[in-house]
């Protein structure tokens, strides 16, 4: 009875260490994959404070145009066109070469850093502010173009 008694016990220990076993060995896996991680040093550069308005805006009737200089002035101020100055006639993409003094003129410019204007985007129109159609009632109610033809 006694060799039956140390058979069953050790049988029962054996069992144990085997059903333990897995469990601590995947206890040791979690715990390593757990640890927090070795902070890491960041080479990042710190961000880039953007100013508040980067763009200005300008508008009027153009003076003069020189494709070769790609310059145009509104008013007093010369802007300077670049590759990336997006250009618009009448709504449609446009080059300097494609406008003349005396049409309207807007858009948005950037100041350099040496006091040169930058053109960001150009909206050129054909259309003065003369020679822009004003629309009235005549007396029958229907409208009438108020500009001679």
């Amino acid at each position: 009875m006694k060799s039956t008694i140390l058979k069953t016990t050790t049988l029962s220990l054996f069992a144990a260490a085997l059903v333990a076993a897995p469990a601590a060995v995947l206890a040791q896996d979690a715990a390593s994959t757990n640890a927090p991680a070795a902070p890491e040093q960041k080479t990042e550069a710190p961000p880039v404070k953007h100013k508040k308005h980067d763009h200005s805006v300008f508008n009027g009737k153009l003076s003069t145009i020189d494709a070769a200089a790609m310059t145009f002035t509104v008013g007093k101020q010369t802007f300077e066109v670049t590759s990336e100055t997006k250009i618009t006639k009448d709504g449609k993409p446009a080059t300097l070469a494609d406008v003349t003094a005396g049409e309207m003129a807007g858009g948005s410019y950037k100041k350099g850093a040496d006091g040169k204007l930058t053109a960001t985007t150009v909206h050129f129109s054909s259309k003065s502010e003369g020679e822009k159609k004003h629309k009235k009632k005549d007396s029958s109610g229907g409208l009438t173009n108020s500009v001679p033809n």
